[in-house]
């Protein structure tokens, strides 16, 4: 477990993560984190957009469902 720090950044509270964490998720200067609220009430920091992958999994059942047609519209 690391601890994290609120720290005040402007009007704002912010965390710093420390540079172990975010070697670890694979983040740098910039890039979108999120936040995700667990139904037990805990949060979860991450990289991936939990929303995304939601999109991408109706797409691919959708890409499957109509193979065909998307194999023939390709040509």
């Amino acid at each position: 477990m690391i601890r994290l720090k609120i720290r005040k950044v402007g009007n704002s509270l912010g965390l710093v993560l420390p540079k172990e964490a975010a070697n670890r998720m694979s983040v740098t200067d910039g890039d979108p984190v999120f936040l995700t609220e667990a139904p037990d009430g805990s949060y979860t920091l991450t990289p991936y957009d939990p929303e995304f992958d939601q999109q991408m999994e109706i797409a691919e059942e959708g890409m499957r469902q109509y193979r065909n047609t998307l194999r023939t519209l390709s040509k």
